[in-house]
């Protein structure tokens, strides 16, 4: 299912070019053009009836402007900061070690978010258009994560090509829609009057907080824009220009499609709720003939993968935190197939939960979605403007001034969707985050102090291996009976050590009687110690004389606890055997004068 291990020297042909780091890179993006008006719309359209289309418009121009802002910004950090990491990076090096993980932090609930909430996003557009799979909604979601971390699991250019092509197939019939609707009208169509969610009676005046609410809904718009900085990385070279390349294109790409679908929502008045805008759109625009079913399948299949924005930029930013030492180690692994696998394994298991959690339901998810991406773009902004400040070369002033006007521009939303969205789940991701900051600073404490303790002094290397200091080894064999495996690790124990004992516990006399003739037959010189332990306890006897040989021992003498082990082959049969072994290891690793050795003996099974 994964394929065949890719050798290190092939990650360069993995790398993606601008024609497959954009889709790639920008499906969260582009993706987000199907939800982010009918969020809009969602909180407008209850309060101020058919008003809500007109300052759809202007919420959706005020986006599209703020997503320029941050696309020019980010360019800017592309260039600086080309090695990827993206916010994590620039606010590390700019502001210190925990604004970086701060960002750090936000970014990886963002990517959390993400693959939960375009997964179940794309799930509710096909429900609303088929409604008899609307009760298998959660196992579908799951179901296609599991499919979108495979398709990653393969690599960077084989997954370049499973999700590439549909973005490009969701942009094109997109186009079509919107050549198709604006010809429509201008025909003269006059669509059906719209039924809206609410009595007139009942509508509200058009208050600032109100339009607040709907613009944080439609900044969902906006997530995905730093994917392209913080993946890097996966271009080929020149990376940094491909990389700028791409996020031009996606700006423009979201000004098509997000400002068209906005004004066309406007010309034909649909109303989301039990089926998605662009399914009404679709609907409206081409009937019920083949462009209407190509719009829903590509809108479904778009918002599926657009997790695979996460999943190739959440990856690479842990394994650069893992590298910094703010994550498990594990997680800066590449795997068989040059992907950073405990990353995506990580990534859909998390995101999974989320989606069980939450039973996929798009509108208590997306009160966690933005608030993340926003913190790291606030972080990177300001950083990045710190960082022009600082180098004053070139023209670092309108850099600076462009920088600076991101980081303004974020704050501000960011301050607009924490009061906004607290109550819809925002001050989860509020909690979260320190407390992931918290974490991340105690592995890294973890690995100092492991660090500090393993590190040798210059002096320490010229002595270390002289005969003087070199161990002095006793050996103790736990043997259950004399057999195969037992023997066999007293063969062993005479290749490393003259001082040996073999140990025996016995709940009764006759057993210890039997095992002591069976022994004496060997004719070794090694002592046999046999210890009858009437409340029948087998490990805690066997301790009691390790630890006490241990007491007993100088700074360069060692006690090797043999551990004689019989391994059959069936799953199966394993349960059918004690596992005094597990327990035994576990007991002796807590003592750091006693080495442990396992001597296997492979048993053919029987059926």
């Amino acid at each position: 299912m994964i394929g065949k291990p890719l050798d290190s020297a092939a990650l360069d042909s993995e790398k993606f070019s601008v024609g497959w780091g954009l889709p790639i890179l920008s499906s969260d993006a582009i993706s987000s053009v199907a939800y982010a008006g009918q969020e809009i719309l969602a909180i407008l359209l209850p309060a101020i009836g058919i008003l809500a289309y007109k300052h759809l418009i202007i919420i959706s121009g005020i986006i599209i402007l703020l997503l320029f802002v941050l696309m020019l910004s980010y360019r800017q950090t592309i260039e600086a900061y080309p090695n990827g990491g993206g916010a994590y990076t620039v606010a590390k090096e700019n502001f210190g070690t925990k604004a970086g993980i701060v960002a750090g932090a936000a970014l990886s609930v963002d990517y959390i978010m993400t693959v939960a909430v375009s997964v179940s996003s794309g799930v509710q557009q096909i429900v609303s258009a088929f409604d008899p799979i609307e009760q298998y909604t959660v196992p579908i979601c799951v179901v296609l994560v599991v499919l979108i971390a495979m398709g990653n699991l393969r690599g960077i250019r084989e997954a370049s090509k499973i999700f590439g092509i549909p973005t490009y197939a969701f942009i094109f019939g997109i186009l079509v829609m919107l050549a198709a609707g604006f010809i429509k009208i201008a025909g003269g169509y006059q669509p059906p009057d719209p039924v809206l969610p609410t009595d007139a009676s009942l509508l509200q005046p058009i208050t600032t907080m109100l339009m607040l609410k709907a613009f944080s809904n439609g900044c969902a718009a906006l997530t995905g824009v730093e994917a392209v900085s913080n993946g890097v990385p996966n271009f080929k070279k020149p990376s940094s220009k491909h990389a700028q390349t791409v996020l031009l294109l996606l700006a423009f790409i979201i000004l098509v499609l997000f400002g068209g679908t906005a004004i066309l929502a406007n010309l034909y008045k649909v109303v989301p709720g039990e089926k998605a805008i662009l399914v009404l759109m679709a609907s409206q625009v081409f009937g019920n003939g083949f462009m209407f079913y190509y719009v829903t399948i590509t809108t479904f299949i778009i918002l599926v993968i657009a997790a695979n924005t996460a999943y190739s930029d959440f990856p690479i930013l842990i394994s650069i935190m893992a590298k910094d030492g703010f994550m498990p180690r594990q997680l800066s692994m590449r795997g068989n197939r040059l992907s950073y696998d405990s990353g995506i394994l990580l990534l859909s298991s998390l995101a999974i939960i989320l989606i069980i959690l939450f039973k996929a339901r798009v509108e208590l998810l997306i009160g966690l979605y933005a608030i993340g991406v926003f913190i790291s773009f606030t972080l990177s902004q300001s950083g990045m403007f710190l960082h022009w400040l600082r180098l004053r070369k070139g023209a670092w002033r309108h850099k600076a001034l462009i920088n600076g006007i991101g980081a303004i521009a974020s704050v501000v939303v960011v301050g607009i969707i924490a009061v906004t969205k607290f109550s819809q789940g925002a001050w989860i991701v509020v909690i979260v985050i320190p407390l992931m900051v918290i974490g991340m600073l105690k592995i890294k404490s973890h690995y100092t102090k492991l660090h500090d303790q393993l590190r040798m002094e210059c002096e320490e290397y010229e002595t270390a291996m002289k005969p003087e200091n070199l161990y002095k080894n006793r050996v103790i064999v736990p043997i259950e009976s004399v057999n195969r495996a037992s023997i066999r690790a007293l063969r062993y124990a005479k290749t490393i050590s003259d001082n040996i004992t073999a140990f025996n516990v016995v709940i009764d006399q006759e057993t210890a009687e039997k095992n002591r003739q069976k022994y004496d037959r060997l004719h070794t010189d090694i002592p046999l110690v046999i210890k009858y332990s009437p409340y029948r306890e087998i490990v805690e006897p066997l301790l009691e004389l390790i630890e006490s040989a241990e007491y007993n021992l100088g700074e360069n003498e060692i006690v090797s606890v043999i551990l004689p082990q019989f391994r059959v082959q069936k799953f199966w049969h394993r349960i059918l055997h004690n596992n005094t072994r597990a327990h035994l290891e576990r007991e002796l690793l807590k003592h750091k004068q006693i080495a442990i050795c396992t001597i296997p003996l492979q048993v053919e099974d029987g059926d």
